[in-house]
C-alpha cells in the first residue's frame, strides 16, 4: 500500500508538470495560467452546486427513512473531485470535473460499489449491523 501510495504521489505531479511545459509551450504560459483557471473556476461552482445538490438528496434519504448509501458514495466523489481541482494541473482538472458531472460521477459510483461488494464477498471487509435503535 506505501509503494502504490508513494508511486501515485510521484507519478501524477511529474505529468502535470510534463502537460503544463507542452501545453504552455503551444498554446503560451499566459494562455496556460488562463485556462488553470478558467477551469478552478468552472470546478469551484459545481463542486458547489454538486455537492449541495448531494446533501439534499441525503437529507431527502434519510428523512424518508433508509440509509444513503448511494448518495455518500456521491458525497464522497463530490468531495474528491473538488480537491483534485484545487489541485494545479490539466490531469487533475479533467479528473476532478468528470467527478463533478453528474452522470460521469455515476459511474464512478458503480466502479466503487463493485469493488466494495468484491470486498466483502472475498471476506477482506466485514460488515455488522446493529439494531438496538432508541
Amino acid at each position: 500500500m506505501f509503494f502504490k501510495l508513494f508511486s501515485i504521489f510521484l507519478i501524477i505531479p511529474v505529468i502535470e508538470l510534463y502537460l503544463l511545459i507542452k501545453i504552455g509551450g503551444m498554446v503560451g504560459a499566459l494562455n496556460t495560467v488562463l485556462i488553470i483557471l478558467t477551469t478552478a473556476s468552472l470546478g469551484a461552482y459545481l463542486a458547489k452546486s454538486q455537492g449541495l445538490r448531494v446533501l439534499r438528496e441525503i437529507q431527502e434519504a434519510t428523512s424518508m427513512g433508509y440509509m444513503p448509501g448511494n448518495e455518500l458514495l456521491h458525497g464522497f466523489f463530490v468531495l474528491v473531485g473538488s480537491f483534485a481541482l484545487i489541485t494545479p494541473g490539466f490531469l487533475t482538472d479533467i479528473i476532478g470535473l468528470s467527478m463533478l458531472i453528474p452522470q460521469i460521477r455515476g459511474i464512478y459510483v458503480e466502479m466503487a460499489k463493485g469493488v466494495i461488494r468484491k470486498k466483502i464477498q472475498n471476506g477482506q471487509w466485514q460488515m455488522r449491523m446493529y439494531t438496538d435503535f432508541r
